[in-house]
């Protein structure tokens, strides 16, 4: 089965203007161009962790281009800029609380090792 791409009706030589719908990255609601805040993607704490493991396992020599590569911005409702903010706020702090129990994880038996 093959899909062909939506054609635009040829108008006098015209040139045709096709309006896009834009939908909230964060709420899924409609929004309109003029409404819409552009800013990169929320990625949450499992994704970032998942991502990386699949890279190192698939292709370590990729790791730096997936984490280091910039976001294409999506849109946002202008409305969501809070909600954004603490979601983003939430996941930062998710990670760090996560790097710092695997870093006492690695880190308690060599003192425990060399404090005995």
């Amino acid at each position: 089965m093959t899909i062909s791409p939506p054609t635009i009706p040829e108008t006098s030589g015209a040139p045709v203007v096709v309006e896009e719908q834009l939908v909230c990255a964060l709420t899924g609601r409609p929004i309109t161009r003029d409404e819409a805040y552009w800013a990169p993607p929320l990625v949450t704490a499992r994704e970032l962790v998942g991502t990386t493991l699949t890279t190192l396992l698939r292709s370590p020599a990729a790791l730096g281009q997936v984490l280091f590569e910039e976001q294409p911005n999506v849109p946002y409702a202008r409305d969501a800029r809070e909600t954004l903010a603490a979601r983003r706020s939430a996941e930062q702090l998710k990670l760090l609380v996560g790097m710092l129990v695997l870093a006492a994880l690695v880190c308690a038996p060599v003192l425990w090792l060399t404090l005995r």
